[in-house]
């Protein structure tokens, strides 16, 4: 059960005295953005009539914007919370229930709760308070993709095996099995293979597979042994596992007999969406995650943004984004802008007429006045993507899963629009009509 409104925490009185700085940027955002909105939509993910009336909706929306528009940690965040009067007045916490308010656990709890769906409301709702003011242009699409690397240790063969390793046990223990290989001899082999020169290690994956091998066809019989129903989520979760492991047992094999361009290559256990991406550039060659793709305006708003497994061919992207584009816009732009990597002939043939400019990395694509623009866009294109990866939060996921992955993508792409918006305030880059309807400055 939920509050489905909220009220203002603060006295006029209780401002005055504490927010000294009008034109501080919390201060801003807690007008800009549409809370009651957002919590109207919010309260589907809560029973109506059961359980007890959980924190404010209100609060708990604004701490997960501040956690990444500030890039802290869930305990950083509430720390912070309870020492700084500006962020009190962003998420509307009184002075009441400062000690108490919240403990850094619940956060992780409303994610869940949200998912990727709860969490495009806000992201939705952010960006649709700017649109709807007129502060986002939309007569240039910029496309491109990168890389949103996933949290995990450098993966190698024998490490991956050895992971295995303790997800068995971590089996086994939950069922009160002792373990089916020689655990001695496994610590053994792994102090040996971390002690090993690097041109060394190439051995040690033969060593490693033998001993995974067999304990696998064990585990197996373990599973099949359970006597729990067949819906219980346990034995699903052993299940699952049971067929990640077959799958790194026969990826083990190819690589063993010389393979080197194995399909759906498993490079984490944790993260199994997770994939080795290479995308061009000199260093790092390869990096591990999930296919980023991103659209922006000309101003430098990120328009839409989607996670993909593995690296699809950036030509596939192309009609897709576009058309996510033209939707979220509820126009046609004058120019779309991407990178060679997105040139094909079905995708000059098939861009629909109402985009005059198409610029596909050469400047033959279009008319002589307009080529200067469209390199100086295509460039500008990379200087976003480094923004967003450098300084806004895109640089790596800590969220597990493709699901976990969209959901740290949106919050990213939330907190990269609120402080494009900022900049641009700050720049007194925004006409005064667009001010106007946020209720920034009056008419």
């Amino acid at each position: 059960m939920i509050e489905r409104s909220f009220e203002e925490a603060f006295s006029s009185e209780w401002i005055k005295k504490n927010i000294i700085d009008p034109t501080n940027e919390l201060v801003i955002l807690r007008q800009v953005i549409p809370w009651q909105m957002i919590i109207d939509q919010l309260v589907q993910f809560y029973d109506r009539k059961s359980g007890r009336i959980g924190k404010s909706l209100r609060t708990m929306v604004s701490i997960i914007i501040l956690f990444k528009l500030r890039q802290l940690s869930d305990r950083e965040v509430i720390t912070q919370i309870k020492e700084n009067r500006y962020m009190q007045y962003f998420c509307n916490v009184s002075d009441e229930e400062l000690m108490t308010f919240l403990n850094p656990s619940t956060l992780c709890v409303i994610r869940k709760r949200l998912e990727e769906n709860g969490v495009a409301i806000i992201e939705k709702h952010i960006f649709s308070r700017l649109e709807r003011a007129g502060i986002i242009d939309k007569d240039t699409m910029l496309m491109d993709s990168t890389v949103l690397e996933s949290n995990i240790i450098y993966p190698t063969d024998v490490r991956l095996i050895h992971t295995a390793f303790n997800k068995m046990k971590m089996f086994a223990e939950a069922h009160q099995i002792s373990p089916w290989w020689d655990q001695d001899q496994l610590k053994k082999r792994w102090r040996a293979f971390g002690l090993a020169k690097k041109d060394e290690r190439a051995t040690y994956l033969t060593e490693f597979y033998m001993l995974f091998s067999p304990a696998l066809e064990t585990f197996r019989i373990h599973i099949e042994s359970l006597k729990v129903p067949q819906q219980d989520k346990d034995k699903d979760r052993s299940c699952n596992l049971l067929e990640l492991l077959t799958l790194l047992n026969v990826q083990t094999q190819q690589k063993l007999a010389g393979e080197k361009h194995i399909e759906n290559r498993i490079v984490s256990l944790h993260e199994i969406d997770t994939r080795p991406i290479k995308k061009g550039k000199s260093h790092p060659s390869c990096e591990f995650g999930t296919t980023l793709q991103m659209s922006f305006n000309r101003q430098g708003f990120m328009i839409t943004s989607e996670n993909f497994i593995g690296k699809p061919d950036d030509k596939t992207f192309y009609a897709g984004t576009l058309e996510l584009f033209i939707q979220r816009m509820r126009a046609y732009p004058d120019a779309a802008i991407t990178d060679l990597g997105f040139r094909s002939r079905n995708n000059l043939k098939n861009t629909p007429e109402a985009i005059k400019c198409v610029f596909m990395g050469r400047s033959d694509d279009v008319s002589e006045d307009r080529q200067d623009f469209c390199r100086k866009a295509r460039s500008a294109t990379e200087g976003f993507i480094a923004v967003a990866k450098n300084l806004r939060g895109f640089g790596h996921s800590l969220y597990r899963g493709l699901k976990g992955d969209r959901v740290w993508t949106l919050l990213c792409q939330a907190a990269y629009n609120l402080k494009k918006f900022l900049q641009l305030y700050r720049e007194e880059a925004i006409e005064e009509k667009c001010l106007v309807k946020l209720g920034l400055i009056k008419a």
